[in-house]
């Protein structure tokens, strides 16, 4: 997407690699202006993807093992490596992007903005500077999200409401983002699981998926609307914000893994494909927020897990370094904070570049 900043003399070109703008980009080159890239993603996943496009470490070959160190990163085994789209079949195009873009980074882009935040991947970020301009702007999160707060929104099917009547930590919340597709057995083993917790939850079973929960499943899990609540979707940083939130049931995708981060509460990793398992492993390995499930999940898997997180003889101390990571997360975008730094950074180049034309 191209953007022209407010109070910004000049244009600037901002591409978001996962969108993958390669005309714009292309455009903002040929008319000499300077460009910037929005990566969505982790510091982590970026410095992985562009030391294997420029060959800086020895990768294990797809389907073999090994491992991979990179600067900033513990040691990579071939299995978080090999769910990555450098390895995945049936990927080439996005590998041919993936590629083209970050082959010619280095050269083409003034800047690389990162949703994250230096108290959260300072070695990885610098470890890659020495490669690329990385500026971290994040967590990027809703307004009210940033400030700690959680208010309802207009189509949020009464889950604010639910919440509000929860007491507070008690409500295990599952979602598994917009892509990952749950099957009927994984399904019925969450239904089951979720009851045995004895525990309210909110589950997000999208509209594609809720023909696979059954009437009876549907029930048992929830027994009475006390129990538990089932919607199709949610605003998901707006729920983990709610003060009511205990833990939270999740695939590791980038977005839920910061905006957990953000909210402070532990974290039961399901982790599927592409970049889960290695947020996953640095939620529970690194930052110690959180117990792992298998994938698929179990039901008594899921209850062991969950009970883990929330009442187990580590979980206050995971709650005390989740609430820590929710402050040095929100800090950092205040104002003042190190992504708000960042940011207030590049305006200032902007505008100077700006004034001396």
């Amino acid at each position: 997407m191209a953007v022209a900043a407010t109070n910004v003399p000049g244009p600037v070109s901002l591409d978001s690699l996962m969108l993958v703008v390669v005309v714009l980009n292309c455009v903002a080159g040929e008319l000499g202006l300077p460009r910037g890239m929005l990566w969505i993603q982790s510091c982590a996943l970026l410095s992985v993807y562009y030391h294997h496009v420029h060959a800086l470490a020895a990768f294990p070959e797809a389907g073999a093992p090994g491992s991979v160190t990179l600067p900033g990163l513990p040691e990579l085994e071939a299995d978080y490596l090999h769910p990555l789209l450098m390895y995945a079949s049936g990927q080439d195009l996005w590998r041919q992007m993936l590629v083209a873009d970050l082959g010619r980074a280095r050269e083409t882009m003034s800047w690389v903005f990162v949703n994250t935040f230096d108290e959260l991947e300072r070695s990885t970020i610098e470890g890659l500077r020495e490669h690329l301009p990385v500026i971290p702007v994040g967590p990027l999160l809703e307004p009210d999200d940033a400030d700690g707060e959680s208010s309802p929104a207009a189509d949020d099917d009464g889950c604010t409401a639910w919440l509000d009547a929860r007491t507070p930590r008690s409500v295990v919340f599952v979602a598994f983002g917009s892509l990952v597709n749950n099957d009927f057995a994984e399904v019925a083993e969450i239904a089951a699981g979720l009851a045995s917790t004895g525990r309210p939850f909110l589950w997000v079973v999208r509209d594609d998926t809720h023909a696979l929960l059954s009437a009876d499943a549907l029930a048992a899990a929830c027994r009475d609307r006390d129990r538990g609540k089932v919607v199709p979707w949610c605003a998901q940083g707006g729920v983990l914000a709610h003060p009511a939130g205990g833990c939270f049931v999740t695939h590791c995708g980038w977005n839920s893994t910061a905006e957990v981060l953000a909210a402070g509460v532990p974290v039961v990793v399901s982790p599927r494909w592409s970049d889960q398992r290695i947020n996953a492993r640095f939620l529970v390995d690194v930052h110690r927020v959180g117990v792992r499930a298998p994938t698929p999940l179990t039901r008594d898997a899921l209850r062991e897990r969950v009970e883990e997180a929330m009442g187990g003889p580590e979980a206050a101390a995971m709650a005390r370094r989740a609430a820590g990571w929710k402050e040095k997360a929100r800090g950092a975008v205040r104002d003042g904070g190190s992504s708000d730094r960042g940011v207030q950074a590049f305006v200032d180049q902007i505008r100077h570049a700006g004034a001396r034309h």
